[in-house]
């Protein structure tokens, strides 16, 4: 059975426990919206938690505090980082709780995350919903950011390889940003996935975008696997040369990031960006691309059937 309660987190006097008797989620109530906590009931936190802001409350800064986010692509300074440091408003409805954050005033977005979970799976499901509360038309993306703890490997598989004589035009597009560096010993580029480990000793950050048709991603880390499914759109426009799905790293954490479809969102108009999130115990974290075969690619097919659980 699915428990609600308010709770003290990390500094935070008012925080939101959503658990069953298998995985726990703290949603931030004075920032936010931020699920700040995601893991197995008493075990390791999945997510990046931020030692430097974590318990802040308010300012014109943008900052960090880690967990799991929600913003509008392509990005772009400041309006991609408005500072979402004040209260936000929980709502409880059958079935799912609703996270309301007040509407930006530089962008005149407006976010809520409607929260269900499965009542005996470690399985949730996020709803992504951006409104547009301004004057005028808006082109973005919705943008969902799991910043993940350290010292884990992302997996994001890319479209089926094929033959020359059958294939002669492209399959798909791999995005680089001009401080991706291809040679950097944290990537992995298999010939059906893309590896990325996460490496506090490491200088310089990577990313690299690309469009999953496969419509999951995941990040292994200290025997748990965190897989995220989601929805995509064909033959839809997406941000940053046509990418689903974004991994980040610096020395401190590693981003697994879905996205939605461009839209020219009109005032009173609204978008959603649907993520489901399970939880694995007991994976072996791969380093190839039979790794993935074995330990994981069984894992998705579970989470597909799962699906229905919500």
């Amino acid at each position: 059975m699915t428990k609600l309660k308010q709770i003290e987190y990390g500094g935070w006097s008012n925080c939101y426990s959503i658990s069953n008797n298998i995985i726990e989620m703290v949603i931030t109530g004075e920032v936010g919206p931020r699920i700040i906590r995601f893991g197995f009931i008493d075990d390791d936190n999945e997510v990046y938690n931020d030692s430097a802001t974590l318990g802040q409350t308010g300012g014109d800064e943008w900052c960090m505090y880690g967990g799991h986010r929600f913003w509008h692509a392509p990005e772009s300074d400041p309006r991609t980082y408005f500072p979402d440091n004040q209260p936000v408003t929980l709502e409880e409805y059958d079935g799912f709780v609703r996270i309301v954050q007040p509407m930006e005033t530089t962008t005149g977005m407006a976010k809520e995350l409607d929260i269900y979970m499965s009542d005996g799976t470690a399985h949730v499901r996020v709803v992504h919903r951006m409104r547009n509360m301004g004057m005028w038309t808006a082109e973005l993306a919705p943008w969902a950011l799991s910043v993940m703890a350290a010292g884990g490997r992302a997996i994001v598989p890319i479209p089926p390889r094929g033959l020359h004589s059958d294939n002669l035009l492209p399959s798909n597009t791999l995005t680089i940003w001009a401080y991706t560096n291809m040679s950097d010993p944290r990537w992995t580029w298999g010939e059906r996935f893309i590896l990325l480990q996460q490496d506090s000793t490491a200088t310089t950050p990577q990313k690299l975008g690309v469009d999953v048709k496969d419509n999951w991603a995941a990040y292994a880390h200290n025997g748990h696997l965190f897989l995220k499914m989601f929805e995509r759109v064909d033959n839809a426009a997406y941000p940053d040369l046509g990418c689903t799905v974004e991994i980040f790293t610096n020395d401190y954490m590693l981003e697994l990031e879905t996205l939605g479809p461009l839209t020219q969102l009109e005032p009173g108009g609204e978008v959603e960006h649907i993520e489901d999130w399970f939880l694995y115990n007991d994976v072996q974290t791969p380093k190839s691309d039979n790794d993935v075969d074995t330990h994981v690619l069984p894992l998705v097919a579970k989470a597909r059937q799962q699906l229905g659980d919500l």
